[in-house]
């Protein structure tokens, strides 16, 4: 190879040369196209596509007649399960985590409430479509319990939930097949699975219901975990959430006295005491009594919704947890929620944007930058946000699964996602028949309970 540079050139002719006037001509020739450009830009309307991928104009998609489109991704085009659910009769010790150890509790008490949830996803699964009465032929076991409630009210304490949960568990063949991964459970409240102590050696696979998600804030483990469990809504009350006359109307945003407000107890948790401070600096924007659940200072149920549809946005502070149930209530008074808790999970993200129908505040920024926010955002853009939510409210409604849009519908597909063809556990083993038999090589279907839990 030769040790001189090479010289590349496109021709070996001298190129002729740049004059003042070739120079004017190729301006003139940019400026020209540049401007021709532009004219042919404006004379046409952006694509839908363009519009799609820059500006996010839609809450959750929708079909033509305005149904919720749940993902095809892992979901499927349509929904087709079977969920069995267990009798309270053929458990012994099922009836004492429905009605507590004497009976005496009844469900209509526990239905109403923060933890009524677990009341009516029961009482809404045993109407329908997609129970099935037999057990060989089900894609999940739904496990009824209204532990959170039986245990308010005194019917069972911590110890017995705990050990009451182990027998039922042990007379559950399927349980022990699948390790737990096909049954479900509802935990309503914050909580969570923790109500069961022993929840991480029993149901750690199993598919929990919660309103609640992450706890390593309050406890060492968490017993929610996003790849299995199922964030769902608080229970708000069947007045609000009805179709027809609601017990409280919306009001105009001009005829509001306050620009937020706070309607809890302060616990003395850090982010609603500081909330109660500053109502009292500044008590003609922010309305943050502290409510009591007795006495003549208490609400009632119409003068709460009247209070919370008093202001233009509904502060939501965590309290022992992370959720809160006025996120929910603040779409059926139409207010804007706020969310002053950092760790919280919201349900349904799949078709939900979150960003369109609320906003997120940092819980260590709660002062006067916080109202002076809010009271900066046009009251145009506050009833779209408010409309925008108007559209996806439904979906915290406890109605049946037949409903097109409701808590209820919007569970089934996110259930679908769980189903599995294929069921194992430690204690499950297959023969080259594709027969399942435990560990004494004995079939599934002569399996005796009671079995060894780990």
């Amino acid at each position: 190879m030769s040790p001189k540079p090479r010289i590349f050139s496109a021709h070996s002719h001298t190129a002729p040369i740049c004059t003042r006037t070739h120079q004017i001509a190729a301006l003139i020739l940019v400026t020209a196209t540049f401007f021709f450009t532009r004219l042919f830009d404006q004379s046409f309307p952006p694509s839908p596509c363009y519009l799609d991928r820059h500006l996010n104009l839609h809450v959750a998609k929708t079909n033509d007649a305005g149904h919720l489109l749940w993902p095809d991704r892992g979901y499927g085009s349509h929904l087709s399960l079977k969920i069995y659910v267990y009798d309270e009769n053929e458990i012994d010790g099922l009836k004492d985590l429905l009605y507590g150890r004497d009976g005496s509790i009844s469900s209509n008490a526990c239905l109403k409430g923060q933890w009524g949830s677990q009341v009516k996803i029961h009482r809404l699964l045993l109407e329908s479509r997609f129970r099935t009465r037999k057990k060989e032929e089900a894609d999940l076991f739904f496990v009824p319990a209204y532990v959170k409630c039986v245990r308010m009210l005194g019917g069972l304490n911590d110890k017995e939930i705990n050990q009451t949960y182990v027998k039922v568990l042990s007379q559950m063949p399927y349980f022990r097949r699948s390790g737990g991964r096909d049954h479900i459970f509802v935990f309503p409240s914050g909580a969570g699975a923790h109500l069961f102590r022993s929840w991480a050696t029993y149901i750690n696979r199993s598919i929990i219901l919660t309103p609640e998600g992450d706890r390593t804030d309050k406890k060492d483990t968490s017993a929610f975990n996003t790849w299995k469990d199922i964030i769902i809504p608080g229970n708000v009350d069947d007045g609000m959430t009805k179709t027809g006359a609601t017990v409280f109307q919306p009001l105009p945003l001009s005829k509001r006295k306050y620009l937020a407000n706070y309607l809890g107890r302060a616990q003395k948790k850090v982010g609603r005491l500081k909330l109660i401070e500053l109502a009292k600096q500044y008590p003609d924007k922010l309305e943050c009594p502290e409510l009591q659940f007795s006495g003549p200072n208490k609400l009632g149920r119409v003068e709460y919704f009247q209070h919370l549809g008093n202001s233009k946005f509904c502060l939501a502070p965590r309290g022992e947890s992370s959720w809160t149930l006025r996120f929910y209530e603040s779409f059926f008074v139409e207010c804007v929620p706020v969310i002053l808790s950092d760790q919280v999970e919201l349900p349904f993200q799949n078709v939900i944007d979150y960003t369109e129908i609320s906003i997120k505040w940092p819980s260590t920024s709660i002062g006067p930058e916080l109202l002076d926010y809010l009271a900066s955002i046009p009251d145009e853009v506050i009833e779209q946000i408010i409309g925008r939510g108007r559209q996806v409210r439904c979906l915290w409604v406890y109605a049946p699964d037949s409903e097109p849009c409701s808590t209820m519908r919007a569970l089934m597909w996110e259930l679908q996602r769980k189903v599995r063809q294929f069921h194992q556990s430690a204690e499950t083993f297959w023969l080259h028949n594709g027969s399942v038999v435990n560990r004494n090589l004995v079939e599934f279907a002569k399996w005796k309970p009671p079995m060894p839990l780990p």
